[in-house]
């Protein structure tokens, strides 16, 4: 055996890069660390697998491959998938990424059949299935986390469907509304976020494998019998576009970035609820914390961090638009940096819909609290307004009568439903006895009945409705 050094160029040619004999020196470290994507797309693992399974199941099918090649291929991959479970797989920085670290364990386990799984395809669409397989589970998730949102929601309406607080514009009181449909008002949002992600699945669920690195191939494949093997509606139409298209994960983006804007207006009011100065709620104590110093604090903190979230949610966002604004087809190596943004918002919005479902549903209402907040700043007087004009009154009359019956109560420091019938009157004579009833916090609600309207009967048909799986 000679013991001749290898030249560099030797020494190059037997590292592990699949495209290393192409080139005349080997990739500095400093490159191999920033070109890597192994350290974060590894969680692709799982569906890497399942995507090349799929092909080479297809492969044999059209006699590309061997059945024998097959069954090895199937045999080394769930042995590869147990050591990735386990934590026994070694994953290599020199081999980039997963596609590769996996296809050289493989190669290690079955030998040739290894090398032939990547027969027809290329890591372009390869991690664009990848992703895709990936996606299309994590927005499987979220649907059924925001449907569980939802009826944590509706339960607390349904119990407290004839709980009244003030409901406000400008944060200014504006009219009595009851907790179960202000609740219910962040259920809608919620249910346009799950339309939102199932409409967004539909064009995730569209199979890339077979468009290679830009052109297709000259191999006699068949997309349609992979598309239907991974659960795919339909395969990818153009191939240059197949590779570099990442629209789906713009919109996933995007759709969680509602998720979390509604999740964050939820946040704003949870914290301002549970302030001592306006104490409607209380949270649950596995939800705050307390303060390193002032000993009687209770923080909520979870309504908070979620709140500052949203920021980062919508900075994936930005920046996944960013990315792709100014790139020419097909695949470039920029859409590496797809990944990260796109996992942390995954991550970000299962983990804040799983804790939100709990800490909704275990929400402590102080209806004493509401009720007294709704009886401040004159909240039923469009109900006097609205009772001037079912009387015959101009609306425009009407609101400005009880604008000046508004103004004699600040002077006298009293509510509307404090003045007798004669002082009512006294703004204008149409009005009678029954008046009382209208002024009521009661009644005021009750009188909304409408579909979307605030009545307790209305809250208690709409939450059922959520509830039986509307």
């Amino acid at each position: 055996m000679s013991n001749t050094p290898s030249s560099p160029q030797d020494q190059f040619a037997n590292k592990a890069q699949a495209w290393s004999a192409r080139f005349s020196e080997p990739v500095s470290d400093l490159v191999k660390r920033y070109t890597a994507s192994v350290d974060f797309d590894k969680r692709l693992a799982r569906f890497d697998i399942q995507g090349s399974l799929a092909h080479a199941e297809m492969l044999s099918a059209v006699g590309v491959i061997s059945a024998q090649d097959r069954a090895d291929i199937e045999r080394g991959m769930t042995q590869i998938l147990g050591e990735i479970e386990r934590g026994e797989f070694q994953w290599l920085l020199d081999l980039e990424d997963v596609h590769l670290n996996i296809e050289k364990r493989l190669v290690e386990l079955v030998g040739d059949a290894g090398k032939r799984l990547h027969t027809g395809r290329s890591r372009n669409d390869q991690v664009a299935t990848d992703i895709r397989l990936w996606l299309r589970a994590e927005i499987d998730t979220a649907i059924d986390l925001l449907g569980q949102l939802r009826r944590a929601l509706a339960q607390v309406a349904l119990t407290h469907a004839d709980t009244i607080l003030p409901g406000f514009t400008h944060l200014q009181v504006a009219q009595p509304v009851t907790f179960g449909h202000h609740l219910l008002a962040y259920a809608e949002m919620f249910g346009r976020d799950a339309e939102r992600l199932a409409d967004c699945r539909k064009r995730v669920n569209r199979l890339p494998l077979g468009a290679a690195a830009l052109a297709g191939t000259s191999y006699p494949i068949d997309r349609e019998r992979v598309a239907a093997t991974l659960s795919f509606d339909g395969v990818c139409r153009n191939s240059l576009d197949a590779v570099s298209d990442r629209d789906f994960a713009i919109e996933f983006c995007a759709a969680s970035a509602l998720i979390m804007t509604h999740v964050s207006r939820l946040s704003e009011e949870l914290v301002l609820w549970m302030s001592p100065r306006v104490g409607f709620i209380d949270l649950a104590d596995r939800y705050c914390t307390g303060s390193s110093i002032m000993p009687q604090k209770k923080n909520p903190d979870v309504p908070e961090l979620a709140r500052g979230k949203t920021g980062r949610v919508n900075g994936h966002l930005v920046a996944l638009l960013t990315l792709m604004k100014g790139q020419p087809l097909a695949y470039n190596k920029d859409n590496q940096e797809d990944k990260e943004g796109l996992f942390d918002t995954a991550d970000t919005i299962r983990d804040t819909l799983t804790i939100f479902v709990d800490m909704a549903a275990g929400i402590t209402v102080k209806q004493d609290a509401m009720r007294a907040a709704a009886r401040q700043g004159f909240a039923t007087a469009t109900d006097l307004a609205d009772y001037l004009v079912k009387r015959g009154l101009p609306f425009r009359d009407a609101h400005e009568t009880v604008a000046h019956a508004v103004r004699a109560c600040e002077e006298r420091g009293c509510d509307l439903a404090d003045l007798s019938t004669a002082e009512l009157q006294a703004f204008h004579p149409s009005i009678e006895d029954d008046i009382h009833q209208v002024l009521t916090l009661e009644g005021s609600v009750a009188s909304r009945s409408h579909i979307g309207g605030t009545a307790p009967e209305r809250v208690r048909i709409e939450a059922q409705r959520i509830l039986d799986g509307a």
